[in-house]
């Protein structure tokens, strides 16, 4: 049977690399955190190499938390800047435009296909061919208002 006595350095260094690669393959930053995290560890241990292994797993768990915490705070504070901000919010590109009510609105709500797509309508009782302008999104739902006439 096998006993761990003692921890090595580059035992830490090859967890870090595990953590690291499974970041790859489910990123989310969790266990990439954790990853370095196990490095530095790694790098404690080698310059201290008496240190007991209650003080390694104490100092990994503890720089795994901050260093989760501290990136999700940041990365909330500063989003990615994207070309394409409403990537995966659909319905984003079609608020302002207009379209011609294909069937009434009634009773607050109706149907209409839109590039394709079947979108729930909402919005006051018009008739049939009323034009309206999409002024949000809900869920699923494209709000609209009646299209005020040019004066």
């Amino acid at each position: 049977m096998f006993i761990l006595t003692q921890i090595e350095f580059w035992y830490w260094w090859v967890f870090a690399l595990f953590l690291i690669s499974v970041e790859v393959f489910a990123p989310g930053a969790v266990a990439l955190w954790m990853g370095i995290a196990a490095a530095i560890v790694g790098g404690l241990l080698y310059l201290f190499p008496d240190m007991a292994w209650e003080h390694q797993i104490l100092i990994f768990a503890v720089l795994s938390v901050i260093s989760i915490v501290v990136w999700r705070n940041y990365a909330k504070r500063h989003p990615t800047l994207t070309d394409q901000p409403g990537l995966n919010k659909r319905g984003q590109d079609l608020i302002g435009q207009t379209l011609t009510l294909k069937k009434p609105l009634t009773q607050g709500g109706s149907r209409e296909t839109i590039n394709g797509v079947i979108w729930k309508i909402k919005g006051g009782d018009l008739p049939e061919g009323s034009k309206v302008r999409i002024t949000s999104v809900e869920g699923t739902a494209l709000i609209v208002e009646p299209e005020e006439a040019p004066s």
